[in-house]
């Protein structure tokens, strides 16, 4: 009699629910509390009248949180009325929704574990239960936040839209963000002008499109086309990551050419990548002969802290022009031809790369949300699926409210 009045406070259980019986299997370690509804009536969930009940449904188990090292369900035949329009309903009890084989409490604590380890596998380990439990679970808080989310009563004026590898083959997703809060709006399979306009469209209103101010982007043809036909007043700004990350490209592909012929550049490819400060000793001293020697490969990191140097200070429209041609002739001056094609190519871009010498924005908060995303994907070893990718996205970095509501 203890044990059924000790369940009853624990599961906090109204006059219409009662603790039937307790069962342990101590073998499995498994604890299965069995609830009655000793209620003459319940609320119909379709038109929420107090109906009298009609018959019970056929049991029905549900994963609760462990009791000590026991895992522990909650078993019930739940009972069905007969509302008035003649319906035969099963209602819903009030530890777990509709359709779900977990309590809400079960769901609230693998939100709080997935949140902890960003790991669905781990957490599934840890919660001793099916990982597709927790893909469940996942999807479930990715969707109930995203309805209780309305972008619409929102003033939006700087967006940075981005791609991200998704699997094997050349296959990305774009990832529409909120730099400044460091949350992603919504994510789209595919960068063509088709999949950009869609992840805008249902992202964003008529309005919203029209009074944002900046959003950020790769060189990619399709956003750029896509941005100046559904952002009509949005300054579009090639941010310094994406640039920096071309000149990097240039520098390693000049590397390589060069290490062919000279062995001092061996092993030397994150040396010429790193910042300089981030440098360990005995990288600067390899760092520093390779300056010395001249390679073509030290000028073109000089040709990259150059530009870089070019965001340090505030300037006006004359002067962003004035500086950036002039970096783009000392460029290719240098004659080094992987650096003249990316040269060419931002020459092609000009008004973008101006605006981002100009703009306020800054990107550092999509730059991280960048890597974090690369998180998930290298904590779920890739993902084969487009819906899963986008609902842990979400998940972790949504800003959604993931908790159900009746936490019980």
């Amino acid at each position: 009699m203890f044990t059924h009045q000790f369940f009853d406070l624990l599961l906090k259980l109204d006059d219409n629910w009662q603790v039937k019986e307790v069962l342990a299997d101590y073998k499995k370690e498994e604890i299965t509390i069995e609830i009655s509804f000793i209620g003459s009536q319940a609320e119909c969930p379709q038109t929420f009248d107090l109906c009298p009940i009609y018959d019970h449904a056929p049991n029905r188990t549900w994963r609760h949180l462990d009791t000590m090292q026991f895992k522990t369900y909650i078993s019930c035949r739940l009972p069905r009325i007969k509302n008035k329009e003649g319906k035969v309903v099963t209602i819903i009890p009030p530890w777990a929704s509709k359709h779900e084989r977990h309590t809400y409490l079960f769901e609230h604590a693998v939100i709080d574990l997935l949140l902890a380890t960003k790991n669905q596998s781990k957490t599934s380990e840890l919660m001793r239960c099916g990982f597709n439990i927790i893909n469940r679970i996942i999807h479930l808080s990715t969707q109930r936040g995203l309805s209780r989310r309305n972008l619409s009563e929102l003033e939006f004026e700087h967006l940075s839209i981005d791609e991200k590898s998704f699997k094997k083959g050349h296959k990305y997703v774009s990832v529409l963000s909120h730099p400044r809060s460091g949350c992603v709006i919504d994510i789209e399979e595919g960068r063509s002008v088709k999949s950009t306009e869609k992840l805008l469209d249902k992202s964003l209103t008529s309005k919203q499109q029209k009074t944002l101010k900046t959003i950020s982007m790769d060189m990619w043809k399709a956003y750029i086309s896509v941005a100046k036909k559904k952002l009509p007043n949005a300054e579009i700004v090639h941010d310094k990551f994406h640039l920096i990350k071309y000149l990097n490209e240039a520098i390693d592909k000049v590397r390589r050419r060069e290490v062919k012929m000279n062995d001092e550049l061996k092993n030397s490819r994150y040396i010429l990548l790193k910042n300089p400060e981030n440098l360990t000793e005995k990288q600067k001293i390899k760092f520093d002969a390779i300056r010395k020697a001249n390679y073509q490969v030290s000028r073109a990191w000089e040709v990259r802290e150059n530009f870089k140097s070019l965001f340090n200070t505030e300037t006006k429209i004359n002067d962003a022009f004035h500086l950036f041609s002039k970096w783009m002739s000392n460029a290719v001056n240098k004659q080094i031809k992987e650096i003249t094609k990316v040269v060419n190519m931002f020459k092609n871009h000009l008004n973008g790369i101006v605006s981002a010498l100009l703009s306020t924005f800054n990107n550092a908060m999509a730059e991280r949300l960048n890597g974090k995303i690369q998180e998930i994907k290298i904590a779920g070893r890739g993902y084969r699926k487009f819906e899963n990718f986008r609902s842990a996205i979400l998940f972790f970095h949504g800003g959604l409210s993931l908790y159900p509501l009746n936490s019980w």
